[in-house]
């Protein structure tokens, strides 16, 4: 008798930097969401896919929730909030602290509206001993009722295969959603204008990155090589002139790194070519917002 294929979609919800795409990553075995200390650092939904035997989980990263300050915070929020309504599992993601603030409040209440499971995901415990991560189940334990609790080290992988033990026997039985080879629903495109905003996170000061986008203007494949052209957008002119940097220093620092991430993605030698634009006030602009690709046509993220 043929074994029952399981499928569905797991998301990941906490408040910024808890460490959301280094799981989803770490799960996978290859980087396709960005990660840095920055807050804020997802701002679209990334779904990742994990397939073993008979069981497909669609990992799906959302923004981290946060009080909006613009178009695009609002866009960020609303797509996390969706994302785990649409989820057959959800998994909380928190650090490794008994003090429950402001924003993993506002969590909570969303996810006692919500009727799926909610897998408690205690991350970063390799920075506290055993006696304090048991603290902190006994803290988020008092305000609400998990399904399920698990605390590991997305950094190194620690207690990663007792989480997804325990998210498969939430997937309910139904055919795959994707092909098991697959690794992402993400185009290669979105995929590489992340990486180059990921390099301008880690590389320019705290001012610059949220006020950035990358834009990938043309992607040409050749046997050997991959020729690739992106803009980084920034609001205002001073931004520019610090994202290029002393004798063009800064952008060259940012396009080094951007390639050999690249390359690895795309296992080809790739040629880039970063330049750099000011749109003023973008993040506030519905056309130019959807221009960018960080929400749709019909306005849904």
């Amino acid at each position: 008798m043929e074994n029952k294929t399981k499928s569905g979609f797991v998301s990941i919800i906490g408040r910024p930097n808890v460490g959301k795409s280094t799981l989803m990553n770490k799960i996978i075995g290859q980087k396709i969401a960005i990660t840095s200390s920055k807050p804020q650092t997802t701002r679209t939904r990334i779904s990742t896919v994990y397939t073993k035997g008979n069981t497909q989980m669609v990992f799906v990263d959302t923004p981290g929730l946060h009080k909006a300050k613009n178009k695009l915070g609002e866009s960020m929020v609303s797509t996390a909030k969706r994302t785990f309504n649409e989820s057959d599992v959800c998994l909380y993601l928190v650090e490794a602290d008994t003090f429950i603030g402001e924003q993993d409040e506002n969590i909570l209440s969303l996810l006692r509206t919500v009727d799926i499971p909610i897998i408690l995901v205690i991350n970063k415990t390799d920075r506290i001993d055993k006696g304090q991560v048991f603290k902190v189940i006994e803290t988020f334990s008092k305000v609400m009722d998990f399904a399920e609790i698990v605390p590991l080290s997305a950094k190194t992988g620690k207690n990663l295969d007792t989480l997804l033990e325990v998210i498969e026997k939430y997937i309910p039985e139904g055919p795959f959603y994707y092909d098991p080879e697959t690794l992402t629903d993400q185009p290669e495109r979105q995929i590489v204008s992340e990486i180059i905003r990921e390099k301008c996170l880690r590389c320019l000061g705290d001012e610059i990155p949220h006020g950035i986008a990358v834009v990938i203007e043309s992607m040409k494949f050749s046997k050997n090589i991959v020729d690739i052209e992106a803009s980084i957008i920034c609001e205002r002119d001073s931004h520019k002139g610090m994202i290029i940097g002393k004798g063009a220093s800064k952008i060259k620092e940012i396009g080094m790194k951007s390639r050999i991430d690249t390359e690895k993605l795309l296992d080809k030698k790739v040629n880039l070519q970063l330049f750099v634009k000011t749109k003023e006030n973008w993040r506030d602009s519905d056309y130019l917002l959807k221009n960018f690709g960080l929400v749709s046509e019909d306005g849904d993220e």
